[in-house]
């Protein structure tokens, strides 16, 4: 048996390519964290959302930013609202459990379906952040101190990774995952990822927009390269201004839907004379 057959697929709204899809169903099959790197804009943190869509099951997600801890994500224990109790003679203050909050990990690992949880953007976190999570990553388990109870996954989790790159992740917590890179879109990819954004789109606008949109990104002076969802974006304004394609290459309309930085708009439009 294939081990794509019966695994996750592309859906009406998220194009994966052959390799995305088969990285996916090699972490699911092995057991392993998928680990997502990619440019901005590359569906990162949409895989997720398709996956859990594909497969049926519950999109569990942990956003992490800069000031996240590895604890946040296993369990809180609320020992301000259990003194403001017991202040006040509300029933219950001797039980601690009542006052053990558990977080996405916890919430993933007790579910009594399979889920699919994302932890979204890893490399936001400060250094220790991923190897904090070694051990329940791998043995899909973590104990409360407080009761003294170990909460340990009823069904293992798909767990999806999301990185930008901003820092180094540690080798021991690489060596836990399954890696995919997600390249950016050739134009066959990115034709049937737009299309799945709209009911119709003109096919002379759409190729014109994508011909410049590879230009704009082939520019070594633009900085930051346009996404996919900028194009989209670009596109969906074209559409509802009315822009004839004949205008797109000579004036480019609503430029700033696609150019987000004052020094890339003037190396566009200082090399716009180029765009075939």
């Amino acid at each position: 048996m294939s081990i794509n057959e019966n695994g996750f697929k592309s859906t009406d709204t998220y194009i994966a390519s052959e390799e995305l899809m088969s990285a996916v169903n090699v972490a699911r099959a092995l057991e392993k964290p998928l680990l997502i790197k990619g440019e901005p804009g590359t569906g990162k943190t949409m895989l997720a959302r398709a996956v859990a869509a594909s497969m049926g099951m519950k999109l569990i997600t942990w956003n992490i930013k800069s000031t996240t801890k590895a604890q946040d994500g296993l369990y809180m224990y609320d020992t301000i609202q259990r003194l403001y109790d017991g202040q006040f003679g509300e029933e219950g203050v001797d039980d601690i459990a009542h006052y053990i909050k558990l977080g996405k990990l916890g919430e993933a690992f007790t579910s009594d379906e399979q889920v699919v949880l994302l932890i979204d953007e890893i490399d936001k976190a400060d250094l220790e952040f991923p190897n904090d999570l070694l051990w329940e990553l791998d043995q899909m388990e973590f104990y409360i101190y407080e009761t003294k109870e170990t909460i340990k996954a009823k069904i293992r989790p798909i767990v999806i990774i999301t990185s930008n790159a901003e820092k180094e992740l540690p080798d021991a917590f690489l060596r836990r995952c399954i890696f995919h890179y997600i390249e950016f879109p050739d134009r066959e990819l990115m034709e049937e990822i737009v299309k799945t954004h709209f009911d119709h789109v003109d096919d002379n606008l759409l190729q014109n927009a994508m011909d410049v949109f590879y230009e704009i990104r082939g520019l070594r002076e633009v900085k930051k390269k346009p996404s996919t969802s900028e194009l989209i974006d670009w596109i969906n304004a074209l559409q509802l201004g009315g822009i004839p394609y004949t205008k797109l290459k000579e004036e480019l309309p609503f430029l700033g839907t696609v150019v987000k930085k004052d020094e890339d708009l003037d190396a566009v439009k200082k090399n716009k004379n180029q765009f075939t």
